[in-house]
């Protein structure tokens, strides 16, 4: 099997029987804030423009490049569809020219003509209808993991189709918080260092769990070359930015006893044969060494390079184009008719101040109208053409368009709200319809398992990861490394969200617990 990697979760998989294109990320995204890190330009598209099957793990735009898809790739490819409950990602698909589909059933092994694939696919509201996915490719000599940015809850499916010669996993930052948040700065230094320290944890539970001989970082960070922006690029390895890179990542392993971490940069090509593993590079080591040394200066002359790029977007920008309340009112107002639970979950009001035209979202009465100075608990400053520019596309998740651009401001009172977001990612009748029922249909968990002389429920109470794998106990407080969510060991409560509580008590009370007994 040889694999050239195109940058970010970008992959080129060849086999015998056939070539696979995975989630291939050239042009920035999110109104130009992002942009693939290192640089991919150099890349030759042709050389991977017709492969026999094309995977694009979820809706992402750093996954889902449409203009690179529209301009670049062979409409005769057959497309791998996760199973996801919604089709978005298939009218995308189908929007862009491509008409062959392979429907997969989630964690079920195809056979492509010798080469077996599957597709395991992570879907809560979280993450929006269609979250995520990860790729497993066995050519019967190699297996692949592809995991890209997915975070499954529930190894058991995915492991079962191991053992895995090569892991591609993602191990940076990929969201807003802490930066955006209007906290001080000692606040977002000390959010951003606990965060960076759980994602990194997170991303070494999973390499330590799939137990893959050969692990490749990818799928981030991404870099931001806009001057707003610039500063969010971690160019001296600041244990409080939450994008550390690929360097700093294996830097990581190593510390933790794990030596069979690989660096790839774009054009980077490896070759498996029967559990060997060789990789070769486009440029000298020197080159790479250099990206990531000097790091300030080749972020620097990237930034020069893609300047007319970002001059673009910005100038494409609408301005003025819509009555913004009427437009929010009508986009809005027959949502939250439907959302009776994420109403529910939300509970209060959200300020959308968009350069000084202030909008309430009033989940407690399901309308919208003009700011009339009442206490709204969630609040935000937008620039009015990122909003009229979401509206005028008809974006379906504002989360994949809007809030990942970093370019907005939030504040809040109290702790986080996964309902306020999760709307956001819902802003059409069936992803809402989605989210509804997905909501209603969670249970109380009666798996229990002992960590640090405590009996506690197994299943996190924000988005059921197995405790049993992502647990980790430090002074009495039980994170899950999944998402850093945290919670007192001793009490239950949740310490990053009042929306949810940990079952717990003291081991032997009223029986042993009912699952693994083990000390994460």
């Amino acid at each position: 099997m040889r694999i050239t990697y195109l940058g970010h979760s970008g992959l080129y998989i060849e086999t015998r029987a056939g070539s696979i294109l995975c989630d291939p990320w050239f042009n920035p995204c999110y109104f130009a804030s992002w942009f693939p890190f290192p640089d991919n330009e150099s890349l030759d598209p042709g050389a991977f423009s017709s492969p026999d099957y094309l995977y694009v793990s979820h809706e992402h735009r750093d996954h889902l490049d449409r203009r690179f898809l529209r301009e670049h790739v062979s409409r005769d490819t057959t497309v791998l569809l996760p199973d996801y409950p919604v089709r978005s990602l298939e009218r995308e698909l189908r929007d862009l020219g491509f008409e062959s589909f392979l429907y997969t059933v989630n964690a079920e092994p195809v056979d492509l003509d010798g080469v077996r694939i599957a597709i395991v696919a992570m879907v809560t509201p979280s993450d929006g209808p269609e979250g995520d996915s990860a790729m497993i490719v066995d050519d019967g000599e190699s297996r692949v993991l592809n995991q890209n940015d997915s975070r499954p809850a529930d190894l058991e499916p995915l492991l079962a189709l191991g053992p895995f010669d090569a892991h591609f996993v993602q191990f940076s930052g990929a969201i807003w918080y802490p930066m955006v948040y209007r906290f001080t700065e000692n606040e977002k230094k000390a959010l951003g260092k606990q965060k960076r320290v759980n994602q990194q944890q997170r991303a070494l539970a999973f390499v330590r769990q799939v137990g893959a001989r050969h692990v490749f970082p990818c799928g981030g960070p991404p870099c931001f070359l806009d001057d707003e922006l610039f500063h969010l690029n971690d160019v001296d390895d600041d244990p409080s930015n939450i994008f550390c890179d690929q360097a700093v990542f294996l830097d990581f392993m190593r510390s933790h006893g794990e030596q069979g971490g690989r660096l790839l940069v774009p054009g980077s090509v490896i070759q498996l044969d029967t559990g060997r593993c060789t990789t070769t590079h486009p440029v000298p080591d020197a080159e790479i060494d250099a990206i990531f040394s000097d790091k300030a200066a080749y972020l620097e002359a990237y930034r020069a390079r893609r300047k007319p790029q970002l001059e673009a977007a910005r100038a494409a920008l609408p301005s003025r184009q819509l009555d913004l309340l009427t437009s929010l009112r009508g986009k809005f107002e027959p949502l939250l008719a439907l959302a009776d639970r994420l109403c529910a979950g939300v509970g209060a009001r959200v300020l959308l101040d968009c350069s000084g035209e202030r909008i309430v979202l009033d989940f407690l009465n399901r309308s919208v109208y003009r700011w009339r100075d009442e206490y709204c608990r969630y609040r935000f400053w937008i620039d009015r053409p990122l909003v009229e520019a979401c509206l005028l596309n008809d974006e379906e998740d504002w989360v994949n368009s809007l809030f990942l651009s970093f370019r907005f401001e939030a504040e809040r009172d109290g702790p986080y709200n996964e309902y306020v977001y999760n709307f956001f990612k819902c802003v059409s009748v069936e992803r809402l319809r989605y989210a509804e029922n997905h909501y209603a249909g969670w249970t109380d968990e009666d798996e229990l398992l002992q960590i640090d002389g405590r009996v506690v429920q197994r299943r996190c109470p924000h988005l059921k990861a197995d405790l049993a794998r992502f647990a980790h106990v430090e002074d009495g407080i039980l994170t899950c490394t999944m998402h850093g969510w945290q919670f007192d060991l001793e009490t239950g409560q949740c310490l990053t969200s009042d929306q949810c509580s940990l079952f717990t008590r003291p081991a032997g009370e009223d029986g042993d617990a009912s699952g693994d007994d083990r000390d994460p």
